[in-house]
């Protein structure tokens, strides 16, 4: 969360000349729902499944594309081997600092901290960097994003593609 993936999931796939498709984006068309209604109305039990089904959909387009994906999808089920499987994921390190100052900043749009007060998010990224990290570490490949500007990154990315 915050770590800048859709921008530059965006930024990527315009470079490669390739789609971009955003997760969130196709299971809010597919819902007519927000993220945040999603998770409100029908709670997220019901998004991770649905987030699931999705994830396995669009890994199995023949087509190339550039696929950004919520923070919480390589934890959940058998998510982060399917990307393993199908795809080349890359995990965006983000500092914890930068992540807490991000999320103070946007908190508003983000349903899972919506509700916390300021003080709290410092406990909140932490907490789930310590159990999100074994699964985003699993990623073929880890770009480490601190200090860096996007363009910077996005070249990063392809070189290492490229390689």
């Amino acid at each position: 969360m915050a770590a800048g993936k859709s921008t530059i999931a965006a930024i990527l796939a315009k470079k490669l000349g390739y789609k971009h498709l955003d997760l969130d984006n196709y299971i809010q068309k597919k819902e007519r729902l927000s993220i945040s209604e999603i998770f409100k109305t029908k709670g997220e039990i019901y998004f991770r499944k649905i987030e699931a089904q999705s994830l396995s959909k669009i890994l199995n387009s023949k087509k190339p594309f550039v696929l950004a994906v919520g923070g919480g999808t390589p934890t959940f089920g058998n998510n982060m081997t399917l990307m393993n499987e199908k795809a080349l994921p890359i995990y965006l390190k983000v500092s914890q600092k930068d992540l807490v100052n991000r999320l103070i900043a946007e908190k508003e749009s983000r349903p899972l901290i919506a509700d916390l007060a300021d003080e709290a998010i410092p406990n909140f990224v932490a907490q789930h960097l310590f159990e999100r990290s074994q699964f985003y570490n699993r990623a073929t490949i880890v770009i480490d994003t601190s200090s860096k500007e996007l363009l910077n990154i996005v070249d990063e990315i392809v070189t290492v593609i490229k390689n």
